[in-house]
């Protein structure tokens, strides 16, 4: 999976239409091989971040859990806590 696209299910509050934006378009530009399209492409590849995020909205909004919604700042905590063991302190 691309190190850019975040899990998005299960945190409180939801999933924004930005963040879901974001997902499609990173998941767009590595299936497809390039960040920016040339323009005899641009059409299809906005087509595509439009559809996947469409997409991702509705599998968002059908997935069920019983575990408890994660709060964000906790979760970049934890990412950011396994960053530094990985790539050592910056700063």
């Amino acid at each position: 999976m691309c190190r850019n696209i975040r899990v998005l299910h299960n945190f409180e509050p939801a999933a924004t239409d930005d963040e879901v934006h974001a997902a499609a378009l990173q998941y767009v530009r590595k299936v497809s091989g390039a960040t920016k399209p040339s323009a005899a492409n641009q059409a299809a590849f906005d087509d595509a971040v439009h559809e996947i995020a469409h997409i991702t909205r509705h599998l968002l909004e059908a997935l069920v859990t019983t575990a408890p919604p994660k709060d964000r700042e906790v979760e970049a905590a934890k990412a950011r806590a396994r960053n530094e063991v990985r790539f050592g302190a910056t700063g």
